[in-house]
């Protein structure tokens, strides 16, 4: 069963807490949205739903007629009481104002973290939530660290956007996957939120948290590993001793355009189908050349290439074959080089350049480095340079060119 909430808090501290007047709480006391506990005080559920109706009212909704709802058991409100939603942060005390005249961030600066966790641009004069105050002490750090403002400015946006894509996620499956089945069982919305809490979110929401740090490590220490090995690799070739080989492997990076705006658009289903159809297509043309795909990366897949020539051909039947089975167009890009090898994945420069490669390449293209042109041997598809060429991240620049097949 459901815990019984806590009732801690007056009139005015919910009042405060759901950044209100103490009228709109008493209104909604006789409203009878909202009750005390037994000793006349309320409970961390009834500020999330002082808030909610705020929310309702500024968007045109009568509250006499949520209260009806409510009144009537059409609609419940008891779901906020439960744990899962002690992350609907109250208001803090301080402004973004007071706590950059506290710390010294720029309140510019503040005021992305309000936009990095999904809401509008505040005023210096609003006060933080809870959860936003969690941020400030490691933008603090890194300001005092000597980080420009706009690095943590973009980290920050970053975070948030990832952030926002896990939380569409999960509102998505949680409609198909809970709330849908539950009402097409028979049951009434009120119903089915409150099965909803009690035979799945409790057991669900604990793992959410954890599951998320842990594929965030996961990124960790995957990311901080390539630093790792790019820097050694840089000081070796540096040093002379990471020697250039006679016929090095080659990296290939193909992209989906627009896949992300596109699953976005249509769905998961949808979406599922692409990278169905996707896989099955790169599968085969990949291996049929001796190549393998090494891993997905959200909109494409990174693969490698004993043969660089070979990798040439390969690139060609992919981008074909995702115009011709309907795909969204596909775009490639290759680089051959020495490459870093751990736990079945591919690092290193040749793996830099390869993805900076792919990223340049338009739709329908096919782009290999000078390096490439080099080393394959004779294959039937032409070359045409495009001449030096500065990508996103690399310093001077590269000589790239466009592959076709010979007709």
């Amino acid at each position: 069963m459901r815990a019984q909430p806590e009732h801690e808090y007056s009139i005015g501290d919910v009042a405060d807490r759901a950044g209100v007047a103490n009228d709109d709480v008493v209104m909604l006391v006789e409203l009878g949205i909202l009750a005390s506990g037994p000793d006349g005080h309320f409970s961390q559920g009834d500020v999330r739903r002082v808030r909610l109706m705020q929310t309702l009212e500024r968007a045109g909704m009568p509250l006499q007629g949520v209260a009806a709802a409510v009144q009537s058991g059409n609609l419940s409100l008891g779901f906020l009481d439960t744990a899962a939603y002690d992350r609907l942060a109250s208001l803090s005390e301080v402004t973004f104002q007071e706590v950059s005249e506290k710390t010294g961030i720029p309140v510019d600066l503040l005021m992305v973290i309000r936009e990095a966790v999904g809401f509008a641009e505040p005023q210096p004069e609003d006060r933080l939530r809870e959860n936003e105050l969690q941020i400030v002490p490691l933008v603090e750090a890194q300001i005092s660290e000597g980080f420009r403002l706009t690095v943590i400015e973009r980290w920050l946006r970053v975070y948030g956007d990832s952030s926002r894509r896990i939380a569409e996620t999960e509102v998505d499956w949680w409609h198909t996957e809970v709330e849908l089945p539950l009402l097409k069982s028979g049951m009434t919305p009120a119903e089915m939120i409150e099965a909803a809490d009690s035979r799945v979110a409790q057991r669900i929401a604990p793992y959410l948290d954890q599951t998320i740090l842990a594929i965030y490590h996961g990124h960790q220490e995957h990311t901080w590993m390539k630093s790792i090995l790019d820097g050694i690799e840089a000081t070796l070739s540096a040093a002379g001793v990471y020697s250039r080989l006679e016929r090095p492997p080659a990296i290939c990076f193909l992209d989906i355009t627009g896949y992300t705006r596109l699953t976005e658009e249509r769905g998961d289903q949808a979406a599922a189908e692409l990278a169905g159809t996707l896989s099955r297509m790169v599968q085969r043309s990949s291996r049929s050349y001796g190549g393998k795909p090494v891993k997905w990366l959200g909109d494409g897949v990174m693969f490698i290439f004993p043969d660089p020539g070979s990798g040439v051909l390969a690139a060609l039947d992919m981008v074909e074959g995702a115009a011709n089975a309907g795909l969204p167009p596909a775009h490639v890009g290759l680089h051959a080089g020495p490459v870093l090898f751990q736990e079945g994945d591919y690092f290193g420069r040749t793996v830099n350049l390869a993805a900076r490669i792919a990223e340049y390449a338009r739709p329908g293209e096919v782009v290999v480095s000078q390096h490439v042109v080099e080393v394959v041997d004779a294959i039937p598809v032409s070359f045409v340079e495009i001449g030096p060429v500065e990508l996103k991240g690399v310093s001077g620049a590269l000589r790239l060119h466009t592959t076709r097949r010979d007709t």
